[in-house]
Parts: structure tokens; C-alpha cells; sequence
């Protein structure tokens, strides 16, 4: 089982770079044929996280993956994962 992770401590305040990382690790999982994408958002105020899910729900973005699981012990994480 093949794994991505993505940590975004380093761009939670740059928009476009936060979209384009997204972007990036979930192309590079479809090229790959990688089944588990690990996003790191950070507990915080859950502000963070509420864009990660806005950008999973997106339409274009929601047909490639099969389902999301947050993590029950690091509310800092979630796991996207693939069906090919």
C-alpha cells in the first residue's frame, strides 16, 4: 500500500500555492496509482481544514478519489483514498 503525504504547516496562508499543492499530490497519486493521499492541515481553528474539504468537494476533484476518513486520533489529518 503506496502513501502521499502532504503537509500544509509551511502554505496555510498562500492561497494559490495551497491550491496548486493539492493540485500537484493528487495528480501525482493518479499517475502513480497511489491509493492513499495523507493531508496534514493542523488542529488550529479548523480553518484550514474547512478549505482542504471545500477543495475535496469540488466537483472535478470529487470524481477521482473514492472516499475521505478523518483521522478518530489526529484531528490534524485526514486520508484521501483511491480506487483504480
Amino acid at each position: 500500500m503506496a502513501k502521499l503525504k502532504l503537509d500544509l504547516h509551511e502554505i496555510f496562508n498562500k492561497s494559490k500555492e495551497l491550491e496548486r499543492s493539492l493540485n500537484e499530490i493528487f495528480q501525482e497519486a493518479i499517475d502513480c496509482k497511489i491509493d492513499t493521499i495523507e493531508i496534514i492541515h493542523g488542529k488550529g481553528t479548523g480553518q484550514l481544514k474547512k478549505r482542504v474539504l471545500r477543495f475535496l468537494q469540488q466537483p472535478d476533484i470529487k470524481n477521482k478519489y473514492h472516499r475521505i476518513d478523518k483521522d478518530s486520533k489526529n484531528f490534524g489529518r485526514l486520508f484521501v483514498y483511491f480506487k483504480f
